[in-house]
């Protein structure tokens, strides 16, 4: 879809700007978070900050429009067997960086429809909790925010237009969303808008989503199965809430957080506006 398109959100037609969507054939939810307004009336750059999943499987056309497209890093948030499991095709010229939210892969969304049968066969629910807690941890882990500190480290080097920096996780819908509530935020853009952005990922997967409930059902499987994956598959109001409550209990305010926890400062956050904004 293009810069905007109207977003359908709970059933009420918005007003939300919805970001480029890549063309990018082989890859799930690949966007350009440019265009995007802040309350001070300016808006992100194109060209500079691009959010998706997996890249494992980009064809050589997708890493030629990413490497026209300025892609220069790949930021890659998911777990180190993640990577071993299925490791990027990167763009030419670009650096690659592994910057892991988790140690392992707690969205379980890398996982096989065996080891799924294995965990959630029996409870229709526990994967929307499995997510709830998974959200809750990546506020609270250590690692995790040392790892979205680093994140904010890479972004401030990339000073140059046209030198996008692009940051996935596997589906680009979980360790990538927090990532860029976090970066929306500093940046100044509307909590709305940001919800509204996370929220996009559900449209975007899908296919991703309707093709893995349609091998669970291949498979025989049962109907908490399905319900579970459903969850695992997909993004909430509910756990991007579990994860903002948390803050709000922990830490007092998300910019508090963003600050004290995550490390970015005053004048990181000051480098990052004047970097990937414009009037």
């Amino acid at each position: 879809c293009a810069p905007g398109s109207f977003l359908i959100h709970e059933g009420r037609k918005m007003t939300v700007t919805v970001p480029y969507v890549l063309p990018i054939e082989k890859g799930p939810n690949f966007r350009d978070l440019g265009g995007y307004q802040t309350t001070d009336g300016r808006t992100i750059k194109y060209h500079k900050l691009i959010r998706s999943g997996r890249m494992n499987k980009l064809s050589d056309q997708d890493l030629a429009f990413l490497t026209d497209y300025g892609v220069r890093t790949i930021i890659d948030l998911r777990s180190p067997k993640e990577k071993q499991q299925w490791p990027d095709r990167v763009p030419a010229g670009a650096r690659y960086e592994l910057n892991s939210i988790f140690p392992t892969d707690e969205t379980q969304v890398s996982k096989s429809i065996v080891e799924l049968r294995k965990l959630y066969d029996k409870d229709p629910v526990a994967g929307f909790m499995n997510m709830v807690n998974t959200y809750r941890d990546m506020v609270s882990r250590g690692s995790a925010q040392r790892a979205f500190h680093h994140f904010f480290e890479i972004l401030c080097a990339h000073d140059q237009d046209n030198d996008a920096v692009l940051y996935h996780c596997t589906s680009g819908k979980d360790r990538t969303g927090m990532a860029t509530v976090y970066l929306l935020t500093v940046l100044g853009v509307p909590a709305a808008t940001i919800r509204a952005d996370y929220l996009l990922s559900n449209p975007l997967l899908h296919k991703n989503r309707r093709d893995r409930i349609a091998a669970l059902r291949a498979a025989d499987s049962n109907s908490a199965l399905i319900a579970t994956t459903r969850s695992l598959a997909s993004v909430r109001n509910e756990y991007l809430d579990a994860a903002l409550v948390k803050i709000e209990d922990d830490y007092g305010s998300l910019p508090d957080y963003i600050e004290n926890q995550l490390g970015v400062d005053n004048q990181m956050q000051a480098q990052l506006r004047q970097i990937y904004l414009k009037r």
